[in-house]
C-alpha cells in the first residue's frame, strides 16, 4: 500500500483573515516557521521516498523544513497540489466575503461553485486536479512508497473526501489546520483514512510493517484491529514494540484561526 502524508502549510500573517490563493509572496509568519519545525522534528524517524510541495511559497518553506537534514532530499513542485483559484476573492478579507451570496453555496454546495472572475476555478475542477496527482505520485512512487504532500486547506478536504468515497458536498465538514497531518493509505481495493487534521503524536504506527497472516492489505480490520499495537512479524510472533499513541481525528482548537467550514486557503 502506498502512504500519502498530506500537510497543510504553516500558518501566515493572512491565514483566517484574508483568502491569499494564488497571491505570490505570502512567506510563513514566526509561528509558521515554528509549526514547520515542530512537525519537522515529529517526522523525522520517518523515511519519505518523496517530498511533494504546492508552488506557493508558504508550502514551500513548510516543505523544506522537512525536507532539512533528509540527506539533501529535495522538494519537487506540482501545481495540482496548489491552492484552488478563487478568482476575483483573491486577496479580500474573508468577513467580507461571509456576506457574498456564494458564500452561502460554497458552504452547504462546494460541487456547485466556480469562482469568479477570469481565473476563477470551479471546487470540482480542483478536486479533480488534486486526486489526480495523488494517484500520479502513488503509481510513479509504487505501493511500498510513503511520501509527503505540502498543500493547503480546501485542496487537503477535497482528497480527503474522495479518500472516503464522500460527495464533495461533504468537504466542508472536514478541518485541515494549519501544519496538521492528514494520512491516507492506498490500496488497490480502497483508501484507508489513517489520520485527520493531525497536530501531535508520533509516527511510529505509519513506519513499515509486516501485514498479519490471512489478511491482504485492501482487507479492512474486522472487529476494529489492533491499531498498530500488535503487529504480526513474518514468523507469527507478535510485534510488541511500544506505539507512541497518536489520535486519528484531532478537532480543532481555538488557536486554529479558521472559520468554521471557511475556504482556508
Amino acid at each position: 500500500m502506498t502512504t500519502v502524508l498530506l500537510v497543510r502549510h504553516g500558518l501566515t500573517a493572512t491565514t483566517g483573515h484574508v483568502l491569499t490563493g494564488w497571491t505570490p509572496g505570502i512567506p510563513l509568519d514566526d509561528r509558521g516557521r515554528a509549526q514547520a519545525a515542530t512537525l519537522a522534528a515529529r517526522l523525522a524517524p520517518l523515511h519519505l521516498d518523496a517530498i511533494v510541495s504546492s508552488p506557493l511559497e508558504r508550502c514551500l518553506q513548510t516543505a523544506s523544513a522537512i525536507a532539512t537534514g533528509r540527506d539533501g532530499q529535495q522538494v519537487m513542485t506540482d501545481d495540482r497540489v496548489g491552492e484552488c483559484h478563487y478568482g476575483d476573492w483573491t486577496g479580500r478579507p474573508l468577513k467580507k466575503l461571509a456576506a457574498e451570496k456564494l458564500w452561502r453555496v460554497v458552504q452547504a454546495h462546494p460541487s456547485a461553485v466556480t469562482f469568479p472572475g477570469p481565473d476563477g476555478e470551479s471546487m470540482p475542477d480542483m478536486q479533480h486536479r488534486a486526486v489526480a496527482a495523488v494517484r500520479d505520485w502513488n503509481a510513479r512512487l509504487g505501493q511500498d512508497a510513503t511520501y509527503l504532500i505540502c498543500s493547503h486547506g480546501d485542496v487537503i478536504k477535497a482528497i480527503v473526501a474522495d479518500s472516503l468515497g464522500l460527495h464533495l458536498d461533504q468537504c466542508q465538514r472536514i478541518q485541515a489546520d494549519p501544519c496538521s497531518l492528514t494520512v491516507i493509505r492506498y490500496t488497490p481495493l480502497r483508501p484507508f483514512l489513517v489520520r485527520m487534521n493531525d497536530r501531535g503524536g508520533g509516527v511510529d504506527d505509519l513506519m513499515p510493517h509486516p501485514r498479519g497472516h490471512g489478511t491482504a492489505a485492501s482487507d479492512a480490520a474486522v472487529g476494529g484491529g489492533s491499531g498498530g499495537a500488535g503487529h504480526m512479524s513474518v514468523n507469527g510472533q507478535a510485534d510488541v514494540s511500544p506505539s507512541i499513541p497518536s489520535t486519528s481525528v484531532t478537532f480543532s482548537g481555538p488557536d486554529s484561526h479558521q472559520h468554521s467550514a471557511d475556504t482556508q486557503g
